[in-house]
């Protein structure tokens, strides 16, 4: 695998010119011919083998053609090139970044990184969109879906854990667009999220009491706000004698825990023969004795057998869902309910929500690219036939007199009601005054 390079800003005008496009090119053209000369046993070439005949090549050919570059500018052709033949092209250094969360190309000529929370534009482009499509197919071949104009959309999952969603022509009008999602190798744990001042103590250990007490928990938050992430981080808290199923669109999900089911819905084939659903999953994993329940992302008919596994004994059971707020999380499993057909009154579904969910965390990236838990809410019952919510936190940043922001949560002075929480609260007293007399 290549190591990140760190260009200059020279560099960066040598790669982005005219010049170096053309160099590129016309030593690309002398190597494809070099390699149609070797045959099938450049296919058998290790990595550092294509890097050792790449600077060979580049170097004669440079020399040959009296090309005007230095020394450090034909090694950074000889790099660009490795990648063609042997990795990812002008994507391989954005793959192999740890910071780099997103990566979103629009076209040939426009491509924007995630880093921290913040998104901003790269120098890097590629030739035309032959050659960026050259490089999705590469990326899609090992995980063997097919992408053309019969079959223009793919959503998958990559082999390193990521997500990569293709669109390409006729869909799309200033060429393909990707859109690729980067997850850690090692998720972050909830003592890693409390550095990055995700949470408070206070509310960590609220968190912690919650998924300790099987509560169910909803994770609700916009698009990259770090829903994901915290919902890994969560189920660091379940004890390992407890068997969880997980259930996701594309997996995403790494729990840190030692008896894990991971299922993974599929797409229908070109006719739509061959569907199967994360609804379809989620009553088949009814029938897998799960003491919990983790549905990566509520967003369709499943919702109603989530509200009945959370209602017939499933406790401790959580998943994430795209709302701005807790209470447009509640009218959202409304909505998404009545979408799947449900049969029963409008006051049996917000009976049957109240009962379900125990408590709502609305998470949020903030414009600094911070990620951080804006508000804890407990769902308290049903009240005039609306579901009652008390919020326990919320996140007020303190403004400084120097105009500089700081993060603050308030603790809303209201302890939870669930009995859940109250029961091993009292378990955990009995315990510690068991050790007091002993």
């Amino acid at each position: 695998m290549t190591t990140n390079v760190e260009f200059s800003d020279t560099q960066h005008v040598f790669l982005n010119s005219a010049e170096f496009q053309t160099v590129k090119t016309f030593i690309h053209e002398h190597l494809l011919n070099r390699i149609e000369e070797l045959g099938a046993e450049f296919g058998r070439w290790s990595r550092s083998s294509v890097q050792q005949f790449v600077n060979l090549e580049c170097e004669s050919q440079v020399r040959l053609h009296r090309v005007p570059i230095n020394a450090r500018e034909t090694q950074l052709l000889a790099d660009a090139l490795t990648k063609e033949f042997a990795g990812f092209g002008p994507l391989e250094d954005l793959l192999n970044d740890p910071a780099v969360e997103d990566i979103l190309i629009n076209g040939s000529k426009q491509v924007y990184v995630s880093r921290h929370g913040l998104l901003q534009r790269e120098h890097l482009h590629f030739t035309d969109n032959e050659h960026l499509m050259r490089i999705i197919r590469r990326i899609l071949a090992p995980i063997g879906r097919r992408l053309d104009e019969s079959n223009p959309m793919v959503d998958a999952r990559l082999s390193d854990g990521g997500r990569i969603n293709v669109v390409i022509e006729p869909l799309v009008i200033n060429g393909p667009a990707v859109s690729i999602r980067k997850f850690r190798k090692d998720p972050l744990s909830p003592e890693d999220l409390f550095r990055l001042g995700t949470f408070d103590q206070a509310m960590g250990h609220l968190l912690e009491m919650a998924v300790r007490s099987r509560c169910n928990i909803l994770v609700s938050g916009g698009t990259s706000s770090g829903k994901t992430s915290l919902l890994n981080a969560l189920a660091n808290f379940v004890p390992d004698t407890e068997r969880v199923v997980t259930i996701e669109d594309t997996a995403e999900l790494a729990l840190n825990h030692s008896h894990v089911v991971r299922l993974e819905s599929r797409p229908g084939g070109y006719d739509g023969s061959g569907n199967v659903a994360i609804r379809d999953l989620l009553r088949n994993s009814l029938r897998m004795r799960p003491d919990r329940i983790i549905v990566g992302e509520v967003r369709g008919g499943e919702v109603i057998e989530m509200l009945q596994a959370m209602n017939t004994g499933h406790d401790g059971s959580m998943g994430t869902i795209h709302a701005s707020s807790p209470r447009e999380c509640l009218y959202r499993l409304e909505m998404l309910a009545g979408f799947a057909g449900y049969q029963g009154s409008e006051l049996s579904l917000r009976r049957q929500i109240a009962n379900a969910v125990d408590f709502i965390v609305q998470i949020g990236r903030l414009p600094n690219g911070s990620r951080r838990i804006l508000s804890i809410s407990e769902v308290t019952g049903l009240n005039d036939s609306v579901v009652a919510m008390q919020e326990l936190f919320r996140h007020e940043p303190q403004v400084l007199p120097d105009g500089e922001e700081r993060d603050r949560w308030i603790a809303m002075g209201v302890a939870p009601h669930s009995p859940k929480i109250a029961r091993l609260r009292q378990n955990l007293q009995a315990q510690a005054k068991g050790h007091l007399d002993v």
